[in-house]
């Protein structure tokens, strides 16, 4: 049995009971019950703050967790990224007042900021060669200028929105954070067995969700043209329609480049395309 540390409430964990619902994994959602096990898959969640759970894989506690990358380098536990997982991204930035003339960093040489990220600052203050004096604050960081408690502040940034409503304005970005899949470093063989199927699944959610299924008719001799637009996964899969001179092609698109693609496959003269979401793919 592999045990899972997930966040217990917020955006993370509403993103992390998504991917398991995807990667076919049944979970209880009754999140008052601490620990919950699978119906289908030798897993259990451990339902926790994100802020523990790098130290609860670390220890063992858990064997793998979900977590974001802010938590996991701020914490700085010794604990394996075993994959990114590309969602639930954020940024860490230093903000301040909207009013004040800011230049470049040594602005904060000397300030007082205010944050719930105090390790990642000092470094990046060190790196910078600048000398901050970091107040720490558990929530609601945003508010530390208005009240006079901070200079700026270093905190989460996902739209901006919270950061104009308390009229202050994003000037260093920091670092970039994503949602992590860490583990202990000393899983046993059965346990890795486990993981390794938990990662193959996931890849082949994350592989597919920015992937189209296309399907179209077009002029059999515009069949080569097609091809080099359409490179698919290997090449393109090419059926003769019962039309004379017809053919029908599928094929699988990166999402980014749907309507570019689209319309050269128009100019080109295919008809009736259709397109389709990609639940899962196996590679």
């Amino acid at each position: 049995m592999l045990r899972i540390a997930v966040q217990s409430k917020g955006r993370l964990y509403e993103d992390t009971m998504a991917l398991l619902k995807e990667t076919g994994i049944k979970i209880n959602n009754a999140r008052r019950t601490l620990l919950v096990q699978s119906a289908n898959f030798p897993i259990e969640v451990l339902y926790m703050r994100d802020d523990d759970i790098p130290e609860c894989v670390a220890s063992g506690i858990a064997d793998i967790g979900i977590v974001g990358e802010n938590e996991f380098v701020e914490r700085g536990k010794d604990a394996r990224i075993a994959k990114r997982l590309g969602f639930s991204k954020c940024r860490i930035s230093l903000a301040i007042p909207e009013a004040v003339d800011y230049k470049d960093v040594s602005w904060f040489d000397g300030k007082k900021i205010a944050t719930s990220y105090p390790n990642i600052l000092r470094k990046y203050a060190e790196e910078k060669g600048i000398n901050i004096d970091i107040h720490v604050i558990q929530g609601s960081v945003e508010i530390a200028p208005g009240i006079g408690l901070s200079d700026g502040i270093f905190d989460i940034v996902s739209s901006g929105s919270t950061l104009v409503s308390n009229k202050l304005r994003e000037v260093e970005v920091v670092m970039k954070s994503e949602a992590l899949l860490i583990c202990n470093k000393d899983l046993c063989p059965e346990k890795q067995a486990i993981l390794d199927e938990f990662l193959f699944r996931i890849q082949s959610v994350l592989v597919a969700d920015d992937k189209k299924y296309v399907l179209m008719n077009a002029p059999t001799e515009k069949v080569g043209e097609i091809c080099k637009i359409l490179p698919g996964i290997k090449s393109p899969t090419i059926l003769p329609l019962a039309t004379e001179g017809w053919t029908s092609i599928h094929a699988v698109i990166d999402q980014k480049h749907f309507w570019e693609i689209v319309g050269q496959l128009k100019a080109i003269g295919a008809e009736g395309i259709l397109v389709l979401p990609i639940e899962k793919m196996i590679l």
